[in-house]
C-alpha cells in the first residue's frame, strides 16, 4: 500500500489549494484515510479524515468550513479543498489510511499507511 500526496505550494492568505492523496495497493479498503499536518517546530496534528463506508467527514475545529475532503468515483484519490487559506496554515501536509475506531478517527496512531508530505505555505 502506498500514498502519494500533491499539490502543495506557496500562496497568499485568502487563496485555495487542493491537494491530493493518490493511492495503490488497498490503501482505501481500509476504514479510513486522513489528512495530517506538522508546522515547523509544532506536533503533527489532525487535519481532516474521511469515514470510507459511510462517507462521513470529519474536520479539525481550525479547518471547518474551509476545508472540504472529497474523493473520485474509483476511490483511488482522496482530495482536500482548502480555501480562505491563512498563514497559521502554513504546514507539511500527509495523508494516511488505516482502520480506525469511528471514535479515534483523528487519532494519527490509528493509521497504518502514510504517504510523504507535501509542503503548503500560506503567506500573509
Amino acid at each position: 500500500v502506498q500514498l502519494q500526496a500533491s499539490g502543495g505550494g506557496l500562496v497568499q492568505a485568502g487563496a485555495s489549494l487542493r491537494l491530493s492523496c493518490a493511492a495503490s495497493g488497498r490503501a482505501f479498503s481500509t476504514r479510513a484515510v486522513g489528512w495530517f499536518r506538522q508546522a515547523p517546530g509544532k506536533e503533527r496534528e489532525f487535519v481532516a479524515a474521511l469515514w470510507l463506508s459511510g462517507g462521513n467527514s470529519f474536520y479539525a475545529d481550525s479547518v471547518k468550513g474551509r476545508f472540504t475532503l472529497s474523493r473520485d468515483n474509483a476511490m483511488n484519490t482522496m482530495y482536500l479543498q482548502m480555501n480562505s487559506l491563512k498563514p497559521e496554515d502554513t504546514a507539511v501536509y500527509s495523508c494516511a489510511a488505516g482502520r480506525p475506531i469511528l471514535s479515534q478517527v483523528r487519532n494519527q496512531n490509528q493509521y497504518t499507511y502514510w504517504g510523504q508530505g507535501t509542503q503548503v505555505t500560506v503567506s500573509s
